[in-house]
């Protein structure tokens, strides 16, 4: 009996041996069917193509097709379609070639061909294609690819990477351009002036600034920082998330956009790569935020309540496509106001121009004059003849020393660091700016005299606001508030001069 049990496992294990040496010899027999191939499976002419369609399950699927005038969206007419897109997914079957091939394929399964992740259909005027997309190689990360022959592919090139479930990764956005040469900015809404961009005047002490506006008449400077990187933010605008394709006027009220917070035109120049004469074109954007959100935000801020977030939008010119617009951008570009974009410094020249500086603190005057070195292209600095020896001898008697150094003046000034003081001057910026006349007390007065015909001089005065503030005073006009802390730093570079 226990002879006869043991047979039995023997055959069994021979039976076993048996089946598994057929499907090893099987397999390899399958795995002699792969082949080594640069062939390209596919060659559809884009300009052929009059329908283009693809589908991860029965909700994620977009369909498109050639009308009169290009492209159209099967389920909407309305949708702008962007040409470019579709020719870009179009071009890689022009040639779409596999890098290995796996003929007469009898279990699609094994390559994730049974259950595709993604199916696109392309029509031509003769026939229509369909690219089944499997899963990926273990070995190479390469798709396996199915067209209908019977074979299986291994591409490089995943198909899945051209294309998305989607729709807006399809739309004709807008864009918005690089300002080659501007001619004007206007705004209207929440702020209504012209921003003009102005060469070779002599509206300002400093040459780099060539934006200006017009106030009572006179020309003023603004930050020419500030207004590039305003046309930069417009510039660099994401217009990729649209809230609607085809805005109706029921829509743009909804949006604020009957009536924009604000609307921007910027008037430029720019010119083609073959040719020097200059283009005119015109870019307008209109910016603003949801009434209702904005109404209700503003009603909770009233009751001290935390207010919920305001969506914001921007449209270019008259397009029919309204996009979310980031906190970010919206901050940037509804900052549009003068005092937004002017020079936020008292003095924004650039000390290189300035030759002598006046100085009154605490009832004493001094003054600082300086020459230009043409061979290290800098100022030198020193006091007056006739103040370096009062300084000097003022200096002498407040130390009490015995040294026996030689106190003669020399013929020469001393040249004198004064790049404390220019780096306080400069530091000195509006935190905010004003019309106030001073009351207090005169902290420091400045007058720096410049190279300049136009601008002889700029006159700083420096009056305590209060225990955090300074008033700034520029030629006999109240400008801005400047933070205390900045004009002791001014104070202690001046005294560190005087004094040493």
């Amino acid at each position: 009996m226990k002879r006869f049990k043991k047979l039995g496992i023997l055959l069994g294990v021979l039976v076993i041996a048996c089946v598994a040496t057929f499907a090893l010899t099987h397999y390899e027999e399958k795995q002699e069917q792969i082949k080594n191939s640069d062939e390209v499976i596919l060659e559809i002419p884009t300009d052929s193509v009059t329908a283009l369609s693809w589908e991860y399950t029965e909700e994620e699927s977009l369909s498109f097709h050639k009308g009169d005038e290009g492209w159209l969206y099967d389920e909407d007419e309305a949708f702008p379609v962007s040409e470019e897109k579709v020719n870009d997914i179009l071009s890689h079957f022009e040639a779409f070639g596999a890098s290995f091939i796996i003929e007469d394929v009898e279990d699609y399964s094994q390559y994730g061909l049974d259950e595709p992740e993604c199916i696109l259909h392309i029509t031509t005027g003769d026939a229509a294609v369909e690219v089944k997309l499997g899963a990926f190689s273990k070995m190479d990360e390469q798709r396996y690819v199915d067209i209908g022959d019977g074979n299986v592919y291994l591409v490089k090139e995943d198909p899945e990477d051209y294309v998305s479930p989607e729709l807006s990764s399809m739309i004709l956005d807008d864009d918005t351009p690089g300002f080659e040469n501007v001619v004007d900015i206007r705004f209207d809404g929440a702020e209504n002036y012209i921003i003009q961009r102005l060469e070779d005047t002599n509206y300002s002490y400093s040459d780099s600034d060539v934006y200006f506006t017009q106030q009572n008449g006179k020309y003023l400077p603004l930050d020419k920082s500030a207004v590039t990187k305003y046309l930069n933010t417009i510039t660099s605008l994401d217009l990729l998330t649209y809230v609607t394709y085809n805005a109706t006027e029921e829509e743009l009220e909804t949006y604020g956009l009957n009536e924009p917070e604000l609307s921007v035109t910027v008037n430029y120049t720019y010119t083609e790569d073959d040719s020097d004469e200059p283009i005119a074109d015109t870019c307008v954007i209109h910016i603003s935020r949801n009434p209702e959100e904005l109404a209700a935000a503003e009603e909770a801020e009233a009751k001290g309540e935390n207010a919920e977030d305001v969506s914001m939008y921007v449209r270019v010119g008259d397009s029919q496509i309204v996009y979310e617009l980031d906190s970010v951008d919206y901050g940037i570009l509804s900052a549009a106001s003068y005092d937004d974009l002017r020079h936020q410094e008292v003095f924004w020249g650039d000390f290189d121009d300035v030759t002598q500086i006046d100085i009154t603190l605490e009832g004493e005057s001094h003054t600082l004059t300086s020459e230009w070195d043409e061979e290290n292209e800098e100022r030198i600095w020193h006091f007056p003849a006739a103040e370096a020896e009062e300084t000097e001898e003022t200096t002498e008697e407040t130390q009490s020393t015995d040294s026996a150094e030689s106190t003669e003046s020399t013929e020469e000034a001393e040249e004198l660091d004064v790049s404390d003081l220019t780096d306080a001057i400069k530091a000195l910026s509006a935190t905010e700016f004003t019309s106030q006349k001073p009351e207090g007390k005169e902290e420091i007065r400045l007058t720096l005299h410049l190279d300049s015909e136009d601008f002889p001089k700029v006159e700083i005065i420096l009056y305590r606001y209060d225990g955090s503030s300074c008033l700034a005073v520029v030629d006999g006009q109240s400008v801005s508030l400047v933070p205390r802390a900045s004009v002791i730093e001014v104070v202690e570079a001046v005294q560190t001069i005087v004094l040493n």
